[in-house]
């Protein structure tokens, strides 16, 4: 290989994989350090020196003596003829691995800079432990305990997520990001809302339920700008951008007060709030509401009350009006009608996790109470189907004569019956080739005497 030749390789290399001639041409003075030592005569110690104009080299050569010095400096250059040898060598065996490592290194400083930021990857497979995101020129991990419950994204699919941690393994930079951090809300404000991306409106404070719900407090350093306004957009279109993006969570926008009476009593919104009491020290506001906003204050399961708390700092206790007068405490009486766990959200002084520390002297970590509350929500779910087909088997006795309830499937259709078809055009096809248009509801019959007599027309035969 000669000069010429070596110096195009580099410049070629340099292109193809991203990466400087310099660093490519440090990888190189390294690697022909190391090919130089396997030599049987080679020095104990070596410095590698190149000319980058000219890409000539020179091998000074060192031994070391007993004290660890390095003595007698000496021109070991080897020959061109050997040089060209010990050059196509390295270029085979050691600057593929040199490569890979100086890569390796730059996506590392790449990403390691870039965390509480958001990227953009494409879904590249799922499995029970994380889904890979290809992000170009690096992959990311999202853990399944960085991902919303109920979120499944088909692969290829494009998805946004939150840097959380850059790590450094042996097998390269390993990119973790999350769909529940709440960072990730604030960076899609920050990209909708051109406002908060100029320093103009600030999200003070955020709390997340992943999937479910959020609350961010925003404030304003213009007084001639609103800044829930800001975040909300011309009809709803920059807040409706982060709900489309994370798939549908409910995000409440309220502004921020350094009035605490005032933050909490914002803080509950949809709720109105009659009056906000807080402690001596500070840490609980003791919250009166009308009496017909009480479940609106505490929300479904308590959500909306911890979700204030979170957001505020302080412990947040809700009672009626009605309550109050009767001298009842907040949880003091029997809520049937509304689920709320008394207690608070605490951050964990070793880890930084939120834990749920509820009055009866229970603590359950963040993402405990999220697997927890996703358990909860699919047994609902089920509930909710099972009630549905209960529904239907009882709707399915006042059907007409001879009628069915629909098909899931048009194509399991039992043979000799009729089958569903085109549901633009609201038509039945019967097995004789005939079909009729639907004028009461969407079922099917076994005859068509009884479809007739049940109101379908007859329309003619398919053509």
């Amino acid at each position: 290989m000669t000069n010429l030749d070596m110096s195009e390789a580099i410049s070629l290399l340099a292109q193809e994989k991203g990466l400087s001639e310099d660093a490519l041409l440090h990888v190189l003075v390294d690697a022909l350090a190391s090919a130089y030592k396997r030599r049987p005569d080679a020095a104990d110690e070596v410095v590698v020196e190149v000319n980058p104009e000219t890409m000539d080299f020179t091998f000074i050569g060192y031994d070391v003596d007993e004290d660890g010095n390095w003595v007698n400096e000496r021109d070991d250059t080897p020959k061109k003829e050997e040089m060209g040898r010990i050059a196509a060598q390295t270029f085979r065996q050691v600057m593929s691995q040199r490569i890979r490592e100086v890569e390796s290194d730059r996506k590392f400083e790449e990403y390691a800079n870039r965390e509480g930021d958001i990227v953009t990857g494409i879904i590249q497979r799922t499995d029970a432990r994380y889904t890979l995101l290809d992000l170009g020129r690096a992959e990311a991990l999202l853990p399944q305990a960085e991902q919303v419950p109920f979120e499944r994204p088909d692969q290829g699919e494009r998805q946004k997520a939150y840097i959380v941690e850059v790590r450094r393994t042996p097998k390269g930079p390993q990119i973790v990001v999350s769909r529940t951090h709440p960072g990730l809300i604030k960076r899609l404000f920050e990209l909708e809302v051109p406002e908060i991306a100029d320093g103009i409106v600030e999200i003070k404070a955020c709390a997340r339920e992943p999937g479910h719900r959020t609350k961010i407090a925003v404030w304003s350093n213009d007084h001639n700008v609103d800044p829930v306004g800001a975040c909300v957009g011309a009809r709803g279109g920059r807040v409706r951008m982060v709900v489309n993006e994370m798939r549908g969570e409910k995000i409440d926008i309220v502004p921020f007060s350094e009035d605490i009476n005032d933050f909490v009593a914002k803080a509950l919104s949809p709720a109105k709030v009659t009056q906000v009491i807080i402690s001596d020290d500070g840490t609980q506001a003791d919250v009166i509401v009308p009496d017909h906003q009480l479940s609106l204050a505490i929300g479904r399961e308590g959500q909306n009350a911890r979700l204030a708390a979170r957001l505020t700092g302080v412990r947040v206790d809700i009672r009626s009006e009605t309550q109050l007068a009767e001298g009842i405490p907040s949880g003091g009486r029997d809520e049937e009608n509304v689920e709320y766990a008394d207690g608070q959200w605490v951050a964990n002084k070793e880890t930084g996790e939120m834990e749920w520390h509820a009055s009866d002297g229970s603590v359950i970590s963040e993402s405990a109470w999220q697997d927890q509350a996703a358990a909860e929500a699919a047994a609902q779910r089920q509930a909710n189907r099972d009630a549905e087909d209960a529904a239907a088997a009882a709707g399915e006795s006042e059907l007409p004569a001879g009628a069915h309830a629909p098909l899931e499937d048009p194509n399991e259709a039992p043979e000799g019956y009729p089958i569903k078809g085109n549901t633009d055009s609201m038509k039945f096809h019967m097995p004789d080739g005939r079909y009729y248009k639907v004028t009461v509801a969407e079922v099917w019959f076994d005859t068509e005497e009884s479809a007739a007599a049940a109101g379908y027309q007859k329309v003619g035969s398919p053509g």
